[in-house]
């Protein structure tokens, strides 16, 4: 697990929101250029890496992870220095007060900063604390004034990232850390070509990473339509409610993620993946989610695209701090593995002709 914990440790110290992602695709593009024929690009900025075939009639297989986090970008630079935010993702404004940023300038300097509050002895006669809007946040870089945060190279649309490292629990099992959602993705990717390397599938393997899904799934309506698969597996991570009494547990497995509000798993994907998943020992979990993936964007191009999400699940993701388990990672991976290994053009007809599903189809 060592080695593990090091790999998640890098990758989610990197600081890359949505449309910002070109530290975490300089990273891709370094873990996956030794294992793949060759690495290709989408418009937006979605990198992969392909891994041609020989086999006769081979099926073109997606498998994308997201490379962006969650973040802020200074709309407005106030006369006393500080900034107020437009959030880049789905915040609470309950976790935004009273964390530490690292703010980006267009020209690379990196900067200090902190999302200000309220102190207890600021409300009172006021009615007490009230949770403010993500608009009224200050932040703060510690400038004395617009000029001289100017001064400093910084302009509204810089953007500020969370600043928090990964740390390990005290059994040795979780990680806490920023990005889990999706750096936990990144490194599947990363991961799955090194595993890969050398040897010959019965599919055209495009595996790697679009940008901008946090702020609506946009880098895999590109990616699709460029790339054009017969199947797309997204790789990403799920809010786990385990501790709010609901489902989503770390530990768990990996999310056999059958329904979400903007998509829901074709029965014929659903049997090869659990008939997959039992074959190959794989731990998993059914998760109903409440979320979308790239998952929800990619099956409804180029005339439908069978698809579903390879994912596990974190507790408090969104913030500054996310908690999970490092062997749910495993499960994904080896489960990860044996769909690309099993996904030929046999396999890809049977899930994309909609018979009736029935029990030993794959």
């Amino acid at each position: 697990m060592t080695d593990l914990f090091s790999k998640i440790k890098e990758v989610t110290e990197i600081p890359a929101i949505s449309g910002h992602e070109a530290p975490v695709r300089d990273y891709l593009r370094q873990q996956l250029t030794p294992h793949v024929d060759e690495i290709v690009t989408d418009g937006l900025g979605g990198i992969f890496g392909v891994k041609h075939s020989t086999a006769a009639d081979a099926p073109r297989i997606l498998v994308a992870a997201h490379m962006d986090e969650v973040g802020f970008m200074i709309s407005e630079i106030k006369a006393d220095g500080t900034f107020r935010v437009v959030p880049i993702g789905g915040w609470n404004p309950m976790v935004v007060s009273s964390q530490r940023f690292k703010l980006f300038t267009r020209d690379g300097r990196e900067y200090p900063a902190i999302s200000g509050s309220v102190p207890p002895h600021l409300t009172r006669g006021t009615g007490g604390p009230t949770v403010p809007a993500i608009s009224d946040i200050v932040f703060d870089a510690g400038f004395s004034s617009k000029a001289e945060a100017e001064s400093y190279g910084v302009r509204p649309g810089d953007t500020l990232v969370p600043d928090s490292s990964a740390i390990l629990t005290a059994n040795g099992k979780n990680v806490i850390s920023k990005a889990w959602d999706n750096r936990y993705g990144v490194l599947m990717v990363s991961e799955l070509a090194k595993s890969l390397s050398g040897q010959a599938l019965n599919n055209e393997l495009y595996v790697g990473a679009n940008v901008q899904e946090e702020v609506g799934l946009r880098g895999a309506h590109t990616s699709t339509t460029k790339f054009d698969p017969e199947i797309f597996l997204a790789v990403d991570c799920s809010p786990a409610a385990d501790v709010f009494g609901d489902q989503g547990a770390i530990g768990e497995g990996t999310l056999l993620r059958f329904y979400d509000p903007g998509h829901i798993m074709l029965p014929n994907m659903k049997d090869f993946l659990l008939t997959t998943a039992e074959e190959a020992g794989i731990k998993f979990q059914y998760y109903c989610a409440k979320g979308g993936t790239d998952a929800g964007a990619a099956h409804l191009k180029n005339g439908g695209v069978p698809s579903t999400t390879i994912g596990v699940c974190a507790r408090y993701i969104h913030s500054h701090q996310t908690l999970y388990a490092m062997d749910d990672f495993l499960q994904a991976q080896a489960f990860l593995q044996a769909l690309v290994k099993k996904l030929d053009r046999s396999t890809v007809d049977l899930i994309k002709h909609y018979l009736k599903p029935r029990k030993g189809l794959f």
